[in-house]
């Protein structure tokens, strides 16, 4: 099945495409017994793989990547696709959970804090989208798995069934996590979709609609989370804006020519 179309942002082919068009070609994957991965791809993961060779090669193997954050969209604009929309994880999440409840998908939740936190969101999935097909999940511990611990997440993963694993162990770890397992595992999809976890079993709140809209999502973050997350912002954020800069000018170059 062939994705949206896509455009390079500071090396990172990113989807120009919206919601519906993303979830048609997750149905069309799963109908063709084709077998992927996806990652929300927000502005820390763009940058991270311009200095982690791992990322890179996990981010640029991926089936599709969707810009999960306002700056990216804004970027894409301004290189002359008015059309791309954002693709947030965290929604994209949601209204697949919302159509996978109708066609009766079954989807594994690998990530979350802890199996106690996951089984909240499980328990919240289900009551908000009636029918969906939870069929198993796992949270695997901060400490990387031993290779008697993969196979045994592997062997579970396959004999649940699932044609959609959702995986929320954050950025660039669960790139890096697709890449490598996506050989190993049957199901068709691997969706990365970061902090969706804690968003969806109400754990951590979101932005305000607002706040999202305008890119100061990275803001509100910050303001709920700062010994976590200010080294990320104050690193990546200043570096996105003079990278995208030098690109933007380059393509500002080749047009006039």
């Amino acid at each position: 099945m062939t994705p949206p179309p896509r455009a390079e942002i500071l090396g990172i082919p990113l989807a120009v495409s919206n919601y519906e068009q993303v979830m048609d070609w997750m149905d069309a994957t799963i109908a063709a017994s084709e077998r992927g991965y996806v990652t929300a791809a927000a502005v820390n993961l763009v940058m991270n793989a311009q200095e982690n060779p791992a990322t890179m090669e996990a981010v640029i193997a991926a089936s599709l990547a969707v810009p999960d954050g306002q700056p990216l969209v804004w970027a894409l604009h301004a290189l002359g696709h008015p059309e791309a929309t954002r693709v947030y994880g965290p929604d994209l999440m949601a209204a697949y959970c919302a159509r996978a409840a109708r066609s009766g998908t079954p989807m594994y939740l690998y990530g979350g804090r802890g199996d106690s936190e996951r089984e909240v969101l499980a328990d919240r999935l289900r009551e908000r989208y009636p029918g969906v097909r939870l069929v198993g999940g796992a949270s695997p511990p901060f400490t990387p798995l031993t290779l008697e611990e993969d196979e045994r997440l592997l062997a579970d993963i396959d004999a649940s069934g699932a044609q959609v694993v959702w995986v929320g162990t954050g950025q660039p770890k669960q790139e890096q996590w697709m890449h490598r397992m996506r050989p190993r595992l049957q199901a068709s999809l691997l969706v990365g979709v970061g902090a969706a976890f804690d968003f969806h079993a109400g754990l951590v709140k979101q932005a305000p609609p607002w706040m999202q809209r305008n890119g100061l999502e990275w803001s509100y973050r910050l303001m709920r989370e700062p010994k976590r997350l200010w080294r990320r912002y104050a690193r990546y954020n200043p570096r996105f804006v003079a990278g995208f800069a030098r690109q933007y000018a380059r393509h500002r170059r080749g047009s006039d020519r």
